[in-house]
């Protein structure tokens, strides 16, 4: 999915201006009212997460046994859960480190599977034999087993948050990986590869400067779909016990409360919140990788 040498023009003062090919992909993606809706509630929920603890000024970890599951009311927007904590203040605190989550596993996946991809596409041979029966056995190996081992190794080592992203972003990275190669391996055999060659252009000069911007939005659109993916391991992990730590909120966890049958029958403020922002990021993020890929293509 590349930006090919397409333009589009407009008039300037009676002068025909050409529009680069980003700014033409800028502009169909403005046009896309459901993607900028998306991408309008998703910088919404990411600037009330981060600005949390500065308006909010209630404890989050202090149990209330005065106050176990209160249904919602003035005092409590959202109620409270089986610790006598205020859900709504939870549930914006948790924002915070699910997507802090989200996004640094996201720029560790993008990172690593752009690196891989692009030596083993670029070099071939014996490189990309060793390099793809890495990412093959990265791809192969059982995910929750791994997590539970590593996350027992690091363990007291490293922050809770930290495991978790750390985790999540060594097992990942595969499938980008794979991408690019491919990408790159059909880059490659360009006539503009092969003057850089001729003229004494170094390996990674050609990769940075050459084949990397001709495969960057296919990158830009598996960076979102990886960021909801990641959400969504963060979520699944906290939800069986071996994500993020009980004592530090975030959506996955959140949800783990609702294990319990009297609390998923009869208590559904206390879980339907964070599994309602959970859909709606994921939605979020998913129309808005709708978008860029429809803008980033040269046929639409």
């Amino acid at each position: 999915m590349e930006i090919v040498t397409k333009k589009s023009s407009q008039n300037v003062g009676g002068v025909q201006k050409s529009l680069s090919p980003w700014a033409v992909a800028r502009r169909k993606f403005v046009k896309n009212k459901l993607a900028m809706v998306s991408l309008i509630f998703l910088l919404a929920v990411t600037i009330v997460s981060i600005i949390a603890p500065f308006v909010l000024t209630q404890d989050i970890t202090k149990v209330n046994i005065g106050q176990m599951s209160l249904f919602p009311s003035s005092e409590h927007f959202l109620g409270t859960d089986k610790s006598g904590r205020d859900v709504f203040t939870r549930l914006l605190y948790g924002g915070r480190v699910s997507l802090l989550v989200g996004i640094t596993c996201t720029f560790f996946v993008i990172l690593f599977g752009t690196i891989i991809g692009s030596l083993a596409g670029y070099f071939g041979g014996a490189i990309d034999s060793v390099l793809m029966r890495f990412t093959d056995f990265i791809l192969n190996f059982p995910f929750l087993v791994f997590v539970i081992v590593l996350s027992a190794i690091l363990f007291g080592k490293l922050s809770g948050v930290w495991v978790i992203i750390i985790v999540i972003s060594f097992l990942s990275w595969g499938g980008v990986a794979r991408i690019v190669r491919s990408k790159i391996l059909a880059e490659k055999e360009n006539e503009y590869v092969l003057a850089s060659k001729s003229i004494g252009c170094s390996s990674s000069k050609i990769i940075i400067k050459h084949l990397l911007p001709n495969v960057l939005s296919t990158i830009i659109v598996q960076a979102s779909i990886t960021f909801a993916s990641m959400i969504v391991a963060e979520a699944g992990l906290s939800y069986l016990g071996f994500g993020i730590p009980q004592e530090v909120p975030s959506w996955g966890n959140m949800l783990s409360s609702s294990k319990e049958p009297d609390v998923l029958q009869y208590k559904p403020w206390i879980w339907a919140p964070p599994a309602i922002i959970i859909t709606l990021t994921i939605l979020s993020i998913n129309f808005i990788g709708e978008g860029l890929k429809d803008a980033l293509n040269p046929k639409n």
